[in-house]
């Protein structure tokens, strides 16, 4: 009778050499677990793949050692802080620097991106807390109160508090709509390395030098107990996706916390010294921690960890009772608002109560981006990650296998190979022969919204013609061994659609020199409408693509003929259409809709304006057509990805239209 294996709760992964000097940070993603970036004194931020030995793709540009690191919930992009006060923000798809953020004076030690919106937060040396708006390129923000260095920050994630911890020993919970701190905890008594929403509940958890772990009631505003046991800083924190637990990263291990009251339910062993960054995927916890210029990967396996209603190590007195823990879910602290548009609405009053903080672009921005590069060391890796066939919203794919489990009884090493153990994520054995087919596991509650169905929208960012596949041009192979054609064959296929893609190019051709007649007597107004009444969405764009980019050109008179083309583009399958109709829009919103939302609320002038009253025509007309699109962009704000991202930001400008 076969002996069932034992294998090991907790391993080593991987250990690599990072950068070519000392690591100085390192982040992994919280979406896939399998995503890991590294910054050094060398001034790189290197990408990598988890338990892969070659860096994916190096992000060049500061001059400095990289001192912070975050990357945003979809796995999209990269914000690396550096020792001279410096932020750069890298797009990981189309592998190239986005934005240059300058404006504090000392080094970065904490980032974090918004749950929702196109912003960055930011804590410094300098004591003082920013928010950045990344495509704007401006500081929408700045929050003063820390004394001493913020060393982390967190978006709670309903996107409308900001949680900030320091060297001051204190814990900042701030309103972002209102610009100000909400409350100030205290009760450490050491500098505070770590703080952590409950991806459900109003709790936050903090973990300090002062080798203690906090949790704070953020209705209350107070303690929710203390745990005082350990030897060593805490050095990362993380809460299980569904809330039942926490759990802390010290000093060669992991402990696993309950709060209500405070215990320790578990105690793993890892061999990982200080870790610096956890995260869950597939029932793993991973773990890295860094020394001199080598990154080491560990794996925890957390069905082999107790997280609830086990004995207690210690943090209860034998003489008190044992009260069991408080279920998960339960309805004695407040939960968070899951709308992402409602919680993200505040965003909008920021932005306009801090124009004298935004910052323009200067041509000394725009020289540091175009000297920050993106090199792809690992061409397969990048394309397998960064750029999947047939898919618009990336991230490493999320239904990954988990990390074989070595056995107890074996040497554990880097590069071992060994078949997946029972001790991952299903609760039943299954037989070997059989490979398990992908789990529809149940819906748990997580730190963001539930995405709603998307339209299938053709990506702008492609290796092929749109609408066209090579192997539409080829004949279909009966047998799988006949992998040579005949020339003639490949060419007559190829050459089948050719004439037709003629015609479409001549007219589109003939179209845009209409347009540019118009264009050079230098009345944009006529330019377009003249490409207006050409019926074709694609001469739209291509002038609105210029016009884009001036934004003097913009007048109300343009806008009344530009938006009913926007409300088509926003609703394209193309997503380069709707790229552009987006930045149209938010083009107009910025420049147009105070002025609007102004001129219909001023009382009616006493006697005869006609130009007032042209201008009033005009902005009730723009009025409408906004809030015919203001529909559109609130149906499409719960979008994943890039365009989610969009239609949010615009929701939040929109927001005074409801």
């Amino acid at each position: 009778m076969a002996v069932a294996v034992t294998t090991k709760t907790a391993w080593k992964l991987q250990e690599i050499t990072a950068h070519s000097s000392n690591v100085s940070s390192l982040v992994l993603g919280k979406s896939s677990g399998r995503l890991l970036a590294t910054g050094g004194d060398d001034c790189r931020v290197n990408v990598w793949s988890v338990n892969k030995p070659n860096c994916i793709m190096s992000l060049t540009g500061h001059t400095t050692p990289i001192e912070s690191l975050q990357i945003n919930t979809n796995e999209e992009l990269i914000v690396a802080g550096s020792q001279s006060g410096s932020i750069r923000v890298w797009d990981l798809e189309a592998a190239k620097i986005l934005r240059t953020l300058l404006g504090h004076k000392a080094n970065i030690c904490s980032l974090d991106f918004h749950p929702f919106g196109s912003f960055v937060a930011s804590g410094s040396l300098d004591t003082n807390i920013k928010l950045w708006d990344v495509r704007r390129k401006g500081c929408v923000f700045r929050y003063k109160g820390h004394t001493e260095a913020v060393r982390c920050l967190r978006f709670s994630p309903d996107g409308k508090w900001l949680a900030s911890a320091a060297d001051d020993h204190t814990v900042k919970l701030w309103d972002l709509a209102a610009g100000k701190i909400m409350f100030e905890f205290t009760g450490h008594t050491g500098p505070v390395n770590i703080v952590e929403f409950h991806p459900n509940e109003y709790l936050l958890a903090s973990g300090s030098f002062d080798r203690t772990v906090r949790f704070w009631d953020l209705e209350k505003f107070q303690v929710v107990s203390c745990i005082e046991e350990e030897a060593t800083p805490v050095r990362c924190v993380l809460f299980n996706p569904d809330g039942c637990c926490l759990y802390s990263g010290f000093q060669d291990s992991l402990r696993v916390y309950g709060w209500e009251p405070e215990r320790c339910f578990d105690v793993v062993l890892v061999n990982w010294g200080k870790v610096a960054d956890l995260s869950i995927c597939n029932n793993q916890l991973i773990g890295v921690s860094f020394a001199q210029s080598t990154v080491s990967s560990f794996v925890v396996d957390l069905s082999r960890v107790t997280k609830s209603g086990s004995i207690p190590h210690g943090l209860i007195r034998d003489d008190e009772p044992l009260v069991p823990p408080t279920p998960t879910g339960s309805s004695l602290r407040r939960i968070y608002d899951r709308p992402s548009t409602s919680c993200s609405k505040p965003q909008s009053r920021v932005k306009h109560n801090s124009e004298s903080e935004r910052r323009s672009p200067s041509s000394e921005d725009d020289r540091d981006e175009k000297e920050s590069k993106a090199e792809i060391q690992n061409p397969e890796d990048y394309k397998e990650i960064f750029q999947p066939k047939n898919a618009i919203c990336r991230t490493p794919p999320r239904n990954n296998e988990p990390f074989p489990a070595p056995p107890e009884d074996e040497p554990v090493t880097a590069k071992e190979a060994v078949k997946p153990s029972q001790a991952a994520d299903v609760q039943t054995p299954l037989p070997k022969q059989e490979l398990p087919e992908p789990v529809q596991r149940p819906p748990i509650a997580s730190s963001t919204p539930l995405p709603r169905t998307e339209l299938s929208v053709i990506p702008a960012a492609r290796n092929e013609p749109i609408g066209l596949k090579v192997s539409d041009f080829l004949p279909a192979v009966k047998n799988q061994s006949q992998n040579e054609l005949v020339d003639e064959e490949a060419m007559s296929q190829i050459r089948k659609g050719h004439e037709t893609m003629c015609v479409v190019l001549t007219s589109r051709h003939k179209n845009l020199d209409t347009v540019r007649a118009v264009w050079s007597t230098g009345d944009i107004k006529n330019s377009v409408d003249s490409a207006v009444a050409i019926n074709d969405l694609s001469v739209v764009v291509d002038l609105l693509n210029i016009v884009n980019q001036k934004a003097s050109l913009w007048k109300l008179d343009l806008c009344t003929i530009v938006l009913p083309q926007i409300e088509k583009l926003l609703q394209s399958k193309y997503e380069s259409y709707v790229q552009t109709g987006c930045t149209s829009l938010k083009l107009i919103l910025q420049r147009f809709l105070p002025l609007i939302t102004d001129i219909l609320a001023a009382p009616p002038s006493v006697g005869v304006d006609i130009t007032r009253e042209e201008r009033l025509h005009k902005c009730k007309l723009c009025y409408k057509q906004l809030k015919n699109i203001s529909n559109i962009v609130k149906n499409k704000s719960g979008l994943s990805g890039r365009h989610g991202s969009a239609f949010r930001e615009l929701h939040l400008l929109m927001a005074v239209l409801e």
